[in-house]
């Protein structure tokens, strides 16, 4: 379950606890599901135990992947619950240190600019900007909600656009403009009786909403399951009734391709792949009583996987590897006609 579900259809503290024996379980996924319980542990109230499990990822001595990420989300934590000069001392850290993830930084600054230190949470979403997207010919995906970030608190700061507000209007793709969104006198229409004002900041507001829920580093995704050439070959031989739902590895990619893109052309958000192993698959099977055979286990599986921060986000960048593993590009490969 996201950690952004309403409180009201969530027992966050029992989620918590649950991803926390998850862990202990998936040793290997321990960082992303601790960060979810972390997430969990926030919004029920007790940021504490969220502050604890921060520190026993950033303790464990194991080789993490977001270790910047994790610190930016633990100073944020702390600054909430009182613990101001902690925060500062390692939100400074994240700044010198200049780390290379993106969701890092947007953490940081957001965490200055919700204490109304604006002027520190301009400096560092520049910072951000300038270290990753100098000499960059198209900004990645990732690093949007800097660029956005960045646009919002020059906007309640008065300051004039330059050029890297000129470049987050071209990557913004919502109706409502940033200038608009970012308009720092809108919060005085929430008091007006006029009917038509006020739907007009409904809808605004209802687009904010969603470029947040799009900038939320950790989404859940719906997750498509992709086997390599290697690992479907092993998964056909071992289970021969699997070739009806096989029946070659271009129809796979194929198929893999047109799923996403007819989830996508719904409106389905937060889209994923994720890569399956062969042995893991038969340990999930076994794990669920049943066969590696029967079908209806494999989308299981992908969510499994999925919700374990196993899925890369789908479609890549143009420009990027495409996801099959091929030497090209995905415009070049499955994104062609996208």
């Amino acid at each position: 379950m996201r950690p952004d579900t309403p409180a009201e259809n969530v027992d966050h503290t029992a989620e918590a606890a649950r991803l926390e024996r998850s862990a202990g379980l998936y040793p290997e996924d321990a960082e992303a599901l601790l960060l979810r319980a972390a997430a969990h542990r926030e919004l029920s109230g007790d940021r504490p135990a969220a502050t604890a499990l921060y520190d026993r990822l950033l303790t464990s001595g194991a080789s993490l992947d977001d270790p910047y990420l994790i610190r930016a989300l633990k100073a944020s934590n702390l600054w909430e619950y009182g613990h101001e000069a902690e925060a500062r001392a390692i939100i400074d850290g994240i700044r010198t240190a200049s780390p290379r993830d993106p969701a890092a930084w947007v953490i940081v600054a957001e965490s200055l600019e919700s204490h109304d230190e604006l002027e520190q949470a301009h400096e560092t979403f520049t910072e951000a900007v300038r270290l990753l997207l100098t000499n960059v010919p198209a900004p990645p995906r990732s690093t949007h909600p800097l660029l956005f970030g960045r646009h919002r608190v020059r906007r309640m700061l008065g300051a004039s656009h330059d050029e890297w507000d000129a470049l987050a209007d071209t990557v913004h793709t919502l109706p409502i403009t940033l200038d608009e969104l970012h308009d720092p006198k809108r919060v005085w229409s929430l008091g007006s009786e006029n009917p038509a004002e006020l739907q007009a900041e409904i809808l605004r507001l209802r687009a904010e909403v969603g470029a947040y829920r799009e900038a939320l580093s950790r989404p859940y995704p719906v997750a498509v399951l992709h086997w390599t050439a290697a690992e479907l070959a092993e998964l056909t031989a071992a289970y021969p009734s699997l070739t009806e739902e096989y029946p070659s590895y271009e129809t796979h990619l194929a198929t893999i391709e047109a799923a996403l893109r007819e989830l996508a052309s719904s409106g389905t958000p937060n889209l994923g792949i994720v890569p399956g192993t062969v042995p893991s698959y038969e340990a999930f099977a076994a794990s669920e009583g049943s066969s590696p055979t029967d079908t209806a286990l494999l989308p299981q599986y992908a969510t499994t996987l999925a919700a374990r921060g196993r899925a890369v986000p789908w479609p890549p960048e143009r420009s990027a590897a495409c996801w099959c593993g091929s030497d090209r590009t995905y415009g070049e490969c499955h994104g062609t006609d996208a």
